[in-house]
């Protein structure tokens, strides 16, 4: 074998890269499949794999890069990935060098915003039990915007027509561009710290998604979550939704209409205190001719006119129902005197008197009780003969047995 024929590996290696790169198509060159095995490694760089129903191509991704993602990757997702492909030397394989990455079907600012959106929502920061009412009367409305959008002059507009008592204060912010979230969230923040205001209305004009994709930012959701003043999102037309529509305690389909929810309009609460004032000028006139209709009536009562006529009448009453409370007087006397008649009659029938007027005496002992037999006394014992009227003392001489029988008492 000629010498000059034989390579070293890493001659190889270095040979096939340049090959590769020399290959216009393989440069710029985009890739659809399925990610697998993701990995951040502690550099920033990302290591995957994208696979199809019959290969696999091992990819990376550097930290340059992969800080433009605009959505998390995750494993079994559907991506594009746009790059070059190149041999890397020291393990002689060639892999996807990616410089952006996005979800296959869908763009990924949708993707990252889907993704945001359910996370939030586990946490619980849509919960409709955290809303916060908006006050009915304010009287210092907090606008987070544009110092320059239109967004600041449209609620200024709606505000002097709608609640002139109303002071809005404007904390300048930028709403488009990376350094729009955190002066947005540092706004809401600082309002909330210092209470400057009764409502506040965070928002800015329409524009495509990625104009208002400051809105749609994870650290602008946690300070409107997290601000104890009420507010208001007022974020590009009726179409667009953003994170901090599903955040605010309320959601306005533009800023002039967040104004519009923020403050009453003055015109209506004229009218209606008008209305209150004509409603109850009426009912206290039908009020007073009610009053007056029953005066005249109690004027031209017969006890007004005449009160010596009212005070005859309670007297002839006061006859009439003496005359019939004598009379149920009486009748309740004679039936009482039947009643004592019949229970007398009764108790005479009954009396030992009336035995006594027949003829027959009692026998009585000194302590009183009744001599029923010879045995209850005995000679020398004195005793009392009751009569029908009087009595008389007698001594007992002798005692004599007739004989009783069993049940005599």
């Amino acid at each position: 074998m000629d010498d000059r024929n034989i390579v070293s590996v890493s001659e190889l290696n270095e040979y096939l890269k340049n090959v590769f790169d020399s290959m216009p198509r393989l440069d710029g060159i985009c890739v659809r499949g399925e990610l697998s095995n993701y990995k951040i490694y502690p550099s920033g760089h990302r290591y995957f794999t994208m696979k199809d129903q019959t290969g696999a191509l091992r990819c990376v991704m550097f930290k340059s890069a992969a800080a433009r993602l605009r959505f998390r990757p995750q494993d079994g997702m559907k991506v594009l990935a746009v790059g070059r492909v190149s041999v890397y030397p020291r393990d002689g394989v060639y892999q996807l060098y990616a410089a952006s990455l996005t979800p296959d079907g869908v763009g990924d600012l949708q993707m990252a915003f889907e993704q945001l959106k359910e996370k939030l929502y586990k946490e619980g920061l849509f919960d409709p039990a955290h809303k916060k009412p908006i006050p009915a009367f304010p009287m210092r409305v907090g606008v987070v915007t544009s110092a320059a959008g239109a967004a600041i002059h449209d609620i200024i507009r709606v505000l002097r027509k709608r609640w002139p008592v109303a002071k809005v204060i404007l904390l300048p912010v930028r709403v488009q561009g990376a350094e729009a979230p955190p002066e947005i969230a540092a706004a809401v923040r600082y309002a909330d710290r210092w209470r400057v205001c009764d409502t506040l209305i965070v928002g800015r004009g329409g524009g495509s998604m990625e104009d208002l994709w400051c809105f749609n930012d994870e650290r602008v959701a946690r300070a409107i979550y997290e601000c104890s003043i009420p507010v208001i999102s007022g974020v590009g037309h009726e179409p667009d939704v953003t994170i901090a529509d599903f955040v605010a305690d309320l959601r306005a389909a533009t800023p002039s209409n967040a104004a519009e929810l923020c403050a009453p309009d003055i015109a209506e609460i004229g009218g209606f205190v008008s209305g209150c004032a004509e409603r109850s000028a009426a009912a206290m006139t039908k009020r007073l001719g009610l009053a007056r209709e029953r005066l005249d009536t109690l004027a031209s009562a017969r006890v007004l006119q005449d009160p010596k006529n009212y005070i005859d009448e309670c007297r002839l009453m006061l006859d009439s129902r003496g005359e019939k409370m004598a009379g149920l007087t009486a009748a309740l006397l004679a039936a009482q005197r039947r009643r004592f008649a019949e229970l007398s009659g009764k108790l005479d029938a009954m009396s030992p008197l009336k035995v006594l007027s027949r003829g027959y005496a009692i026998a009585l002992r000194e302590d009183g009780g009744v001599v029923r037999r010879a045995g209850d006394v005995k000679p020398g014992d004195e005793v009392k003969i009751r009569l029908r009227a009087d009595e008389i003392r007698c001594q007992v001489l002798e005692g004599i047995d007739y004989g009783r029988k069993e049940n005599d008492v």
